[in-house]
């Protein structure tokens, strides 16, 4: 039985991770284009499920830069595997359970999104988390958004850690 730190565990982390993210997020996305674009599916109070396409990046922005995004994309999933791939044994901070989780919900949500752009290049991304004081968003941004503070405690954590010995 390997360790609980070992690279095979991680990459095992790594796959079902992927795998489990971009699953629920095309199956919502799927699920929420049978509506129609604009279309309120469900409400409660502040929370929203609506049918929102986004050709743009983030809070909308970028909406004529679909091209661009999708390169950005590619190369943010390249770079992170290849950064998994080439520097995690030599990086201690790769070695984390934390980081290598933060790192596969990053690299997870920018494929799923990429997905999107890849089949749906014309209309963009599918949003639909929506709340009233946010701009809609999905289950691969919501992923992509925890991997970031995941990552962000993992080097505030390594790093008191080294400062400290």
């Amino acid at each position: 039985m390997p360790k609980a730190g070992s690279p095979r565990v991680r990459w095992l982390v790594f796959v079902i991770t992927v795998i489990a993210v971009i699953v629920a997020d095309q199956l919502t996305k799927a699920w929420i284009r049978s509506y129609p674009d604009g279309d309120v599916i469900f409400r409660r109070g502040f929370f929203q499920l609506v049918h929102f396409q986004n050709a743009g990046a983030a809070f909308g922005i970028f909406q004529q830069g679909s091209t661009v995004l999708m390169v950005v994309d590619f190369i943010a999933v390249a770079l992170i595997l290849a950064y998994m791939i080439f520097f995690a044994e030599r990086v201690s901070f790769l070695r984390s359970k934390v980081t290598w989780v933060a790192l596969s919900l990053i690299f997870a949500g920018t494929s799923g999104n990429l997905i999107d752009r890849l089949n749906h290049s014309v209309v963009g991304i599918t949003d639909f988390l929506y709340f009233t004081y946010w701009p809609a968003f999905n289950v691969a941004d919501s992923c992509i958004t925890i991997g970031v503070v995941l990552l962000a405690f993992s080097l505030l954590f390594f790093q008191e850690k080294t400062e400290s010995k």
